[in-house]
């Protein structure tokens, strides 16, 4: 009866919940834009504010400075909560971040991007609200609907969010490792959402995700770019040279063509196989999602192996070129190719930069150039994997099904969030991954959304997880 009240209460709030998120989704917390950095230092203070009115004792962080363009820049804070303390209950670490990726209307967003709007079929559309600010804010929503009702939260909780996991949670290992035996010494399992289901209708838990590492491919040749009247046909040109590397490096059929990338990729075993089985997903999403039939894959399975749990490379632009309409017949004196390799386990990071430099410096011989090469791996991230039998699991998977009266899929996702990796090593916890948003939400993409009905039932989905950890026996 006591969650009975608590779901009737997240009911009763729900628009008070919407408005506080259209609240959120109006501040630009965008980390990667030097212009909107105060913005984004201002949203942690929001979170910071919020979580004391709510009775948590909060720590700020200030995790160092970057530099972008010549200029020196604040790291954005990491905010730091601690809600309970009561010995006799487990702890959980709550983790999410508050910025969000660059939106401009002129994208092709049908709203204004930073006004939260819901259209007739429900869907709250604006910058952060599937990713991240959406499933954040329903933490704090959880806790506030059990003060309201006055039911003690079952758990304590810790809460670390961070404004600048889209570029690169630059400064926040540092952090975690610190505090790993301060202020997180009593953490007994983590807690993260910022990822989605597979499909529109049934919840998952996810306990694998790809690394990424991120390579940068520069051709130097003239001093200056060219005329390609005047120099065309007398010159090395440095974007030929580039694309001649680019196209080595997949086919079509998207598979990798750097010599050992898939020699280490961990062997499909049958125990593993099975649970591809029954997952709620179809090629017609994927349609969908894409808006064209360009998939690779005719089957499910295949797709989802290939998006989980195997690597894959993807070219993703050209700096020092010009791409703006129209025509320009410039030939680049320096165009920097950038691609990234999605890794799984067994791949180690170092062991995939050596072979990618090894295979682009040996080809780029190949092409009898006098320009030169430089590559460079601007980051990597290890993969992660965890066990779903572990009783953080069961917790989840208790919580899914009372709200959603459904047995939640086990999955494993293509993306990457490096810092769970992070949270696994240097606490030794598990970590699940307890996504609210649906796999059409559009994070990264235009009208990024999230449906009203998973906002409210995944913060239901929240406060029952604290319940059902409290319950669970640890093994």
């Amino acid at each position: 009866m006591s969650l009975e009240k608590f779901f009737n209460a997240i009911d009763a709030n729900q628009d008070i919940y919407v408005q506080r998120l259209k609240e959120i989704v109006a501040i630009k917390s965008i980390s990667g834009e030097p212009e909107c950095r105060a913005d984004t230092i201002f949203m942690g203070e929001w979170f910071l504010a919020e979580l004391e009115r709510l009775g948590a004792s909060t720590k700020r962080v200030e995790p160092g400075t970057q530099e972008i363009g010549g200029r020196t820049l604040p790291l954005p804070p990491v905010v730091l909560a601690t809600y309970g303390t009561d010995p006799l209950k487990k702890t959980v670490l709550v983790y999410g971040h508050y910025d969000v990726q660059p939106a401009l209307k002129e994208d092709g967003w049908t709203t204004d991007p930073f006004t939260l709007t819901e259209d007739k079929e429900g869907r709250l559309i604006g910058r952060g609200s599937t990713d991240d600010k959406g499933p954040v804010l329903g933490w704090l929503c959880a806790i506030e609907a059990h003060q309201q009702i006055g039911l003690e939260l079952p758990v304590n909780v810790k809460f670390c969010f961070e404004g600048m996991e889209e570029s690169g949670s630059e400064g926040l290992d540092a952090v975690i490792v610190q505090e790993a035996q301060a202020y997180f010494k009593d953490v007994d399992c983590v807690c993260i959402s910022d990822n989605y289901w597979l499909g529109k209708t049934k919840p998952c838990l996810t306990y694998g995700l790809r690394g990424v590492s991120y390579f940068m491919v520069s051709v130097k040749g003239p001093a200056a770019d060219l005329h390609s009247g005047v120099f065309g046909g007398t010159v090395h040109e440095p974007m030929t040279d580039l694309v001649q590397l680019f196209s080595k490096l997949v086919d079509s059929q998207g598979r990798i063509l750097i010599p050992g990338i898939m020699d280490q990729v961990a062997p499909l075993t049958d125990e593993e196989r099975k649970l591809y089985d029954g997952l709620e997903f179809d090629t017609a999403d994927l349609r969908a999602a894409l808006g064209t039939e360009t998939e690779i894959h005719d089957n499910s399975i295949d797709s989802l192996m290939h998006r989980m749990r195997y690597p894959s490379l993807s070219i993703h632009g050209i700096e020092g070129a010009f791409y703006a309409p129209g025509s320009k017949t410039v030939i680049p004196s320096n165009p920097i190719g950038k691609f990234s390799i999605r890794s799984v386990p067994n791949m180690d990071p170092a062991r995939v930069t050596e072979l990618v430099k090894a295979f682009l410096d040996a080809e780029f011989e190949k092409l009898g150039t006098k320009n030169t090469l430089e590559v460079s791996c601007d980051h990597a991230g290890r993969p992660w994997f965890s066990s779903p039998n572990h009783w953080n699991f069961v917790a989840g998977a208790r919580a899914v099904e009372s709200v959603y009266q459904l047995k939640p899929d086990l999955t494993r996702e293509g993306g990457s969030i490096p810092v769970t990796l992070t949270f696994q090593e240097a606490l030794d916890k598990n970590v699940l991954l307890l996504p609210m948003g649906a796999c059409d939400d559009g994070a990264h993409s235009i009208n990024e959304k999230v449906d009203r009905r998973n906002f409210v039932e995944g913060i239901k989905m929240f406060g029952s997880y604290f319940h059902e950890l409290a319950k669970v026996v640890m093994e």
